[in-house]
């Protein structure tokens, strides 16, 4: 009888337990949701200057000598502390000519109204111009150089973080600052990069340079992107170009026919369906969506002489790719220079901040992106290890 009073108890202390854990865990999980409903992401900021003085430090600690090395040190502190000072000093006496400037502006603003026409000619001439483009800032002040990466898939699935990032940007960006894309794409779906490349457009209607770095590949979708900037910097050996419409689909109405199998398809409108992967396709739906892709090829050019009027956009717009130099050559570019390259340099003379914009993954894809590196990564592993038997065997 005592052993079954004690097997109670300890029922219960396990159930009072399990209990006291479920409730936990749910109002852990009902607290996440929450949270996730409030903030669906977030903008990181990276000040590159930092990250590359941290890196030369880093060498030279472990070349130099100790004492030479912590002379070196003392004496960037020393001159540290010395610039800021300047700058504050320069600072409280900006501060004080702000309102003598203010009271002899004011003295010499002129009265004179404006006739109602010239008026309202130029508000619509402002309407219909951008800002004037400022590449250089004031004397004294340093130049921003905001950095965002753009990894495109044929979905261009990056457009999300782009668009929070361009917009994050914007909030802050002044006349002689500069946004730099470092871009890698070979394109994809005509209106998903279309909408990635009026993201870009956006920083150009603020009056802030935009250039555009191509390390790799900017293909088609991609070059539709890259031609909104002020400038196109391309790695010697990156790919550009592809200005050209693509669709290919597989018809399986033979097949099905063999089986004897009926594929009825409903519309209403009479282009509504013009090729299909199931029915009999007609020669008339296929000259429509010939048709139709010209279309999207003729806007897919204008787009392209709209934002780099220099471009003889008849001569590369067909469909071909062309390397760092030949892209050069034909105007596609402006300039052969690593994204490395043009930061590392600019360094000397600009504040360099990285901006991403960081999404709140669940645990499920959290798990899910490491099955999808993990099967990619072990069929990348598998392939050179066929091609290295391929070679050996020949």
């Amino acid at each position: 009888m005592e052993f079954l009073i004690e097997y109670g108890l300890f029922l219960a202390k396990v159930v009072t337990i399990v209990v006291a854990l479920l409730v936990i865990i749910g109002f852990v999980v009902a607290n996440r949701e929450h949270l996730k409903e409030r903030v669906q992401g977030h903008i990181s900021v990276t000040h590159l200057n930092d990250r590359y003085e941290q890196f030369k430090e880093s060498l030279l600690e472990a070349v130099m000598d100790k004492h030479e090395f912590a002379q070196r040190k003392k004496h960037l502190a020393k001159d540290k502390k010395a610039q800021e000072k300047a700058l504050a000093k320069k600072h409280k006496a900006e501060q004080k000519k702000k309102p003598q400037e203010k009271v002899r502006h004011a003295g010499l603003e002129s009265t004179e109204t404006p006739l109602p026409e010239q008026g309202e000619a130029d508000a619509e001439a402002g309407d219909r111009q951008s800002p004037a483009l400022i590449t250089h800032k004031p004397e004294g002040e340093r130049k921003r150089i905001f950095v965002m990466q753009f990894d495109g898939d044929i979905k261009a699935s990056a457009l999300h973080q782009l668009r929070e990032e361009v917009t994050a940007v914007l909030q802050v960006a002044e006349p002689g600052d500069e946004v730099l894309v470092c871009l890698e794409s070979p394109g994809g779906m005509v209106a998903n990069y279309g909408l990635a490349a009026s993201q870009l457009a956006r920083v150009r209607s603020a009056g802030i340079q935009l250039t555009i770095a191509v390390d790799k590949v900017a293909a088609s979708g991609g070059y539709m992107m890259a031609c909104v900037a002020d400038r196109i910097l391309a790695a010697p050996f990156a790919m550009l170009g592809s200005i050209g419409v693509l669709a290919q689909l597989p018809n399986f109405n033979r097949l099905l026919k063999r089986h004897d199998i009926d594929f009825e398809s409903f519309t209403a409108g009479e282009y509504k369906r013009t090729v299909t992967m199931f029915g009999e396709n007609t020669a008339e739906g296929r000259e429509k969506f010939q048709s139709d892709l010209d279309e999207i090829h003729t806007l897919f050019q204008h787009f392209v002489a709209e934002y780099r009027p220099k471009l003889d956009v008849a001569k590369v717009a067909t469909g071909e790719v062309w390397f760092g130099q030949r892209a050069l050559d034909v105007g596609l570019v402006d300039e052969l220079k690593t994204s490395d390259e043009y930061l590392t340099s600019s360094a000397q003379s600009a504040d360099l901040y990285q901006v991403e914009y960081k999404e709140r993954k669940t645990i499920a894809k959290k798990f899910g992106l490491a099955a999808q590196a993990g099967v990619e990564s072990a069929l990348m592993r598998l392939f050179s290890r066929l091609a290295a038997w391929r070679h050996q065997a020949q």
